[in-house]
């Protein structure tokens, strides 16, 4: 702690640590060019590292330098259950691991504040049409999940700096926003700026605060959890410049996809963006966190806003306490973090968007970022056939195109209350037009918010929604998630039957291959009153801005256009019916967490017949064997633009699938086969869950006439036989076999998911290259020991003929950024040389990846701190 920094808080009984003066020392002038992120992380170095480091690790924040480490000391770590309960699995087998080697296991804690909301577990079985969906489904989500909350149950007791929500209560990172975060932290008589990192892609949801929130993999976070400091360089902090207006009739959910398209075509992917101008600060807090919930899909790490108006408006909003609110803008505008103080920021490199540019918006089908404006609808050929699918319709049939779902969902936009309200008013218009939802569409509400439901009621709009099938299913991210639960088998078998084309939408974040329904061949992201108008329309064969939606009591046609409510209709509801009194009434009793009693035992008595909870075995078996880097085989060649959703699914378990038969085995009934998400703490399901996505594409595997084949598939070497991915991984596994996979651009994007990294670990594989890697999935795949490797620039798996017949070896010194070589041996007796560059960036890295991972350094240098003690 640097104390001569440390100053009294004007006008409170707090101090703090005066950056400004601190970075003006080394250099004159310059705290008023730092940009806002660089701000606060001054600020924790200054507070917080070693005072003979200090001075260089500012001068890497003051003269953008990204040359060497500096330590984050995030101040809370958030999880959702399942990569949080996953993490705390790991602490628990840990503690087995140090009591079998003689240590204390009840010393293994998290250090850092951890708060665990389970929002992730919960599939729509009934759909919003039932009204009694709520109590169904969560007696559902209960019963299939007894093991997970048992464990869970036991970890609030066992280990220290640990809170639980439990299920039903709403969405993390809504939580974060309106309770949890309280922008800046008053702890042991000093006030500094909340920071976090969350086990979920979509933590920056709380950047919209001005709060440095980001999403990390379940390992990364148990380094944080652990004490660790996360190791970091100074990223690229990018200023994205938003001007003019939205245009009337425009929601956030258009600005968002307009804005996902247009920052990953500037190839923003790991910076830290920060959004300011005229048009931010006309944007509210709920317009805010539904751009920052989308961080990942436009690649960025964060997505922050200043502290303004607008953030102390929200604060009071959302029932924090008058004195909070006061601390936060008396801080902010003592050190610089108030947005008139940032007007002298200086950035590398500035991007200018106009909110005037945007136009109504789907994006779609299967990602994120593929901005479909709904003027565009015929001219992408999404909109076509229409005729087609009325006559199908007339037949009693389902239309080609047919939604199958249409889901208000996530806390990306029912965090939002101007699109909550919007949804409810174009029910409501709707409904007194006559309008119907169609009978096959899978409808359903899910906020991220208790509160959402006590605005609706009040201005009497949850009964519109209810009356066209959208009652409220959950508090929770279900469909959002990929548990979207089952369909009707009468649906489900005619999709079946005519291989239909059959799509969902939804408000969410994700919409990758595979993710939403298996039965669901695409799906679109759409704000909540679109997904409305989708569900009375049927079909995404629907010009949704011109075809007639219905008719009315006169046989008047309905449009879109005459069920869209202005924008002063949703202004004037939302400033009426959401009140400070409302999340009090929700959040007070939510967090009296009360005195928890003391586990009896630190270390848990694993169930052994549990398929959702056992003790891992990252120190045992093929996990603690050298990893040599030698006589690797392929188990895949895979493409640009692989998503952790690839990599390990986390939607429905089929029994089909590897996954489905082993759970089969172990006498599971298949209605209660839950998502492979649940099940990641049992490794022995979760493993069977590797590239175990339908929709992969394995470049090793072909058909006669040499096209790719999709599927779960892999080719057992050097046999050539093509099999089932989990047969190759088992074969491999029993010759223990090394293996290495070959990929593309954009490896790993997507959610922040730990088992994508933790089932090639546990396959045998050692090494990935790809041309280049997602920030959070190259962090976790260090964390399990696996060594990313990145190919030269402008060189790809194609340059070198790769097609998976090969072995590799890696050669050379592993360093932060090393050129090393891979070794490519060919079946004609050939051998290559390629230089790739290594992808462990920090020393700590380096560290982490010879240990063999997060939680073998950490027992090492446990037991080495015990022996000395």
């Amino acid at each position: 702690m640097n104390n001569e920094f440390r100053k009294s808080l004007p006008g409170t009984a707090l101090d703090y640590f005066d950056t400004r003066e601190a970075v003006d020392a080394i250099q004159p002038g310059a705290y008023a060019k730092l940009p806002y992120t660089s701000r606060v992380l001054a600020e924790q170095l200054v507070r917080r590292c070693d005072p003979a480091l200090l001075t260089d690790a500012l001068k890497q924040l003051i003269e953008r330098k990204r040359d060497l480490d500096f330590p984050w000391y995030p101040a809370r770590v958030v999880c959702h259950d399942i990569l949080g309960q996953t993490a705390l699995v790991d602490l628990a087998g840990l503690r087995d691991a140090i009591a079998e080697k003689g240590g204390d296991p009840a010393k293994v804690n998290p250090v850092v504040p951890t708060q665990l909301i389970v929002d992730h577990s919960l599939a729509v079985e009934a759909p919003g049409f039932d009204p009694e969906a709520f109590e169904k489904n969560r007696a559902i989500e209960d019963r299939r999940n007894e093991d997970r909350f048992h464990f869970i149950d036991w970890t609030k007791t066992a280990f220290k700096n640990v809170d639980v929500i439990p299920a039903g209560n709403g969405i993390m990172h809504q939580i974060n926003l309106e309770k949890m975060s309280p922008v800046i932290q008053a702890r042991d008589g000093v006030a500094y700026p909340d920071t976090c990192v969350g086990t979920d892609s979509h933590t920056p949801h709380v950047d919209a605060l001005g709060v440095i929130a980001i999403g990390v993999g379940g390992l990364e976070a148990e380094t944080v959890m652990l004490g660790h400091p996360s190791m970091m360089r100074l990223p690229d902090i990018v200023g994205v410049e938003l001007v003019g207006k939205r245009q009337p009739g425009i929601t956030a959910t258009d600005i968002v996809l307009a804005l996902t398209e247009f920052l990953r075509q500037q190839r923003v992917v790991g910076a830290y963006l920060e959004f300011f101008g005229e048009g931010a600060a006309s944007l509210t807090i709920g317009d805010r966190a539904t751009i920052s919930n989308m961080t990942p899909e436009y690649g960025a790490t964060a997505a922050m806003f200043y502290i303004d108006e607008q953030t102390t408006d929200y604060l009071k909003l959302t029932g924090r306490e008058p004195e909070q609110v006061e601390l936060v803008e008396n801080y902010a505008k003592t050190t610089g973090l108030w947005a008139d103080d940032l007007t002298g920021a200086e950035y590398e490199r500035v991007l200018k968007f106009d909110l005037s540019s945007v136009d109504r918006t789907l994006a779609g089908p299967s990602n994120p970022h593929r901005r479909l404006p709904t003027s565009a609808l015929h001219e992408r050929g999404i909109a076509v056939d229409l005729d087609k699918a009325l006559a199908e319709e007339k037949e009693g049939k389902m239309p080609d195109g047919a939604v199958i779902i249409a889901a208000i969902t996530s806390c990306t936009n029912t965090s939002n209350p101007r699109n909550v309200v919007a949804a409810g008013l174009l029910a409501k218009k709707a409904n007194e037009l006559g309008l119907i939802r169609k009978p096959w569409v899978k409808s359903s509400f899910a906020p991220g918010s208790k509160v959402a439901r006590l605005y609706l009621e009040e201005a009497g709009l949850l009964p519109e929604l209810e009356k066209l099938g959208f009652g409220i299913v959950a508090y929770a991210c279900t469909t959002c998630n990929g548990m979207s639960g089952a369909l009707d088998p009468k649906i489900q078998q005619e999709i079946i039957d005519r291989d239909l084309y059959s799509t969902a939408v939804l408000s969410g974040n994700r919409n990758f291959d595979g993710r939403i329904h298996p039965y669901a061949k695409q799906a679109f992201l759409a704000s909540p009153p679109l997904v409305v108008a989708y569900a009375i329309a049927g079909t995404v064969r629907f010009d949704i801005e011109k075809d007639v939606l219905g008719t009315d009591a006169n046989g008047n046609p309905v449009t879109l256009k005459d069920i869209w409510p202005s924008d002063d209709e949703i202004d004037a509801i939302v400033k009426e019916h959401v009140k400070p009194e409302q999340f009090n009434q929700v959040y007070i009793p939510m967090f009296d967490l009360g005195q928890v009693e003391e586990a009896k035992s630190p270390l848990y008595d694993w169930r052994p017949q549990s398929t959702y909870i056992r003790r891992p075995p990252y120190w045992e078996g093929a996990l603690a064997a050298e990893r040599t880097l030698k006589g690797m085989r392929p188990l895949a060649v895979l493409p640009d633009n692989i998503t952790t959703d690839h990599l390990s699914p986390s939607n429905a378990i089929m029994m089909n699938s590897a996954a489905g038969e082993y759970l089969h085995k172990m006498g599971l009934p298949e209605e209660d086969f839950n998502s492979y998400a649940t099940h990641r703490g049992d490794h022995l399901t979760a493993q069977r869950a590797t590239l175990a996505n339908p929709k992969l594409f394995n470049e090793m595997c072909r058909d006669e006439n040499g096209e790719v084949i999709q599927g779960s598939l892999a080719r057992l070497e050097p046999e050539g036989t093509q099999m089932r991915m989990w047969e190759v991984i088992e074969a491999y596994m029993n010759r223990k076999q090394p293996l290495i996979i070959v990929a593309g651009a954009d490896y790993g994007q997507g959610s922040s998911r730990d088992w994508a990294a933790k089932g090639v670990r546990l396959a045998g594989v050692e090494a990935i290259v790809a041309e280049g890697f997602e920030r959070i999935h190259r962090t976790n795949l260090v964390g399990m020991g696996v060594l990313p490797l990145q190919f030269c620039e402008g060189e790809t798996r194609h340059t070198y003929s790769i097609d998976g017949t090969e072995t590799y070896d890696v050669q050379g010194d592993i360093a932060p950024g090393a050129t090393l070589t891979l070794v490519i041996h060919r079946v004609s007796g050939e051998s290559v040389e390629v230089p790739v560059i290594c992808r462990l960036d920090t020393a700590a890295e380096v560290e982490t990846y010879r240990a063999g991972g997060v939680l073998q350094r950490f027992a090492k240098e446990f037991l080495e701190a015990e022996a000395v003690a």
